[in-house]
């Protein structure tokens, strides 16, 4: 019998129990939910032709437009255009600009010159890019990102089609060396297979602005942002969690609709942008919330009780025990690496799989530690 020479210890049997709930738990959400995008194959479907406009909001980024912008206003797309607001820049924007509209008729550049309080972060500067649009079909992206192929918008409009008015894509980083790039890039891999995953589960929660579209028409039909206009972040997650419904959403990965972004290139950088993208959590709907929360905690927990456990058990020399614990664990990371393997190759992500079980661990100790420090340090700036 599992315990057999210390039985009478109630509290070590209960610590076991909840160790092995906690592991199930895990199970059903890999499983369940999960398996959802890494076995996700797409039906073949027709290519159609909508009109779309492309909007980004640019607030000091003369270089990365300077990088990106021509990739996207040569997209091989037959009816589109670019809205490029310039959110009161005080670098050389504007001239930058003004020479690509020179050399592109399809781009039209929306300037704002005085701050304005109105909304928080960006969202004003969005929300009158969406409103500058010519077309219904808005595609969002960041001045920093660039598409993968230039069949980004041909790949991301495509689905619109029957009730369809949003369609979440996939923004990654480019790849470079050194443990900060496996770290930002395993964090976008487990974000996108989480909010892709509920999505293909009917429970859109979120998406990701440097890669979403959606119809002009829902945006001004749920008033945009005005919900959420006190909070800097929230231009997609929070939007797109008041909007999504079972039957409106739709989610495309393949390469060629991917765009991507230099990661931060420090820890403080990233940590700051990652507190900022958890300022919106609260808002969500309470039973997204949940079972966010309960995947969470639950991996916490797993990695808490199997710790105490482990120290507990060799203290006893119960070394029998100590493999029964270790299978599970085993298991877990089996099952989260079979998972996650498969979501890589769907995401064009690679050199990831071996260090993700110790990424997972690493993410257990800071996920608690920056929502705590968000508690204590407040945050208002969108750049």
């Amino acid at each position: 019998m599992f315990f057999n020479d210390i039985i009478s210890d109630t509290f070590l049997f209960t610590i076991f129990i909840l160790y092995a709930a906690f592991f199930l738990i895990q199970m059903i959400y890999y499983w369940g939910i999960f398996r959802k995008l890494a076995f996700y194959k797409k039906k073949s479907q027709e290519n159609q032709y909508q009109p779309i406009s492309v909007v980004i909001c640019a607030k000091n980024e003369y270089t990365n437009l300077k990088k990106n912008l021509q990739s996207i206003l040569e997209q091989d797309y037959p009816d589109f255009e670019v809205v490029v607001v310039n959110d009161c820049s005080d670098d050389d924007s504007k001239y930058l600009l003004k020479t690509f509209a020179e050399n592109y008729p399809h781009l039209n550049v929306v300037t704002i010159l005085k701050n304005v309080n109105f909304f928080s972060g960006k969202k004003f500067a969005l929300a009158l890019g969406i409103r500058s649009a010519k077309h219904d079909i808005v595609l969002l992206t960041d001045a920093d990102c660039e598409p993968k192929s230039n069949r980004w918008i041909a790949e991301m409009q495509n689905n619109f089609k029957g009730k369809t008015e949003i369609v979440l894509g996939y923004s990654g980083f480019e790849r470079k060396k050194g443990f900060l790039d496996k770290l930002v890039r395993y964090d976008a891999v487990m974000t996108a297979m989480q909010y892709l995953s509920w999505s293909l589960a009917g429970m859109t929660y979120m998406g990701v602005g440097r890669n979403l579209a959606y119809k002009k028409e829902l945006f001004f039909k749920n008033k945009g942002f005005t919900s959420h206009y006190q909070i800097p972040s929230g231009d997609d997650d929070l939007f797109i969690n008041q909007v999504a419904k079972k039957n409106n959403t739709a989610i495309e990965i393949s390469i060629e609709s991917q765009t991507f972004s230099l990661a931060k290139s420090s820890f403080a950088e990233w940590l700051k942008q990652k507190k900022r993208h958890y300022t919106t959590g609260f808002l969500y709907k309470p039973l997204h919330k949940i079972l966010l929360g309960f995947f969470t905690i639950s991996n916490f927990f797993f990695y808490a009780s199997m710790t105490l456990l482990l120290v507990m058990l060799i203290i006893f020399c119960s070394w029998y025990n100590i493999l029964i614990i270790s299978a599970l664990y085993i298991l877990k990371v089996a099952t989260q690496m079979i998972i996650f393997k498969k979501t890589m190759n769907k995401l064009d992500e690679k050199k990831l799989l071996l260090i993700s079980p110790l990424l997972d661990f690493l993410f257990v100790l800071l996920n608690p530690l920056i929502s705590l420090s968000n508690i204590i340090v407040k945050q208002n700036k969108w750049k």
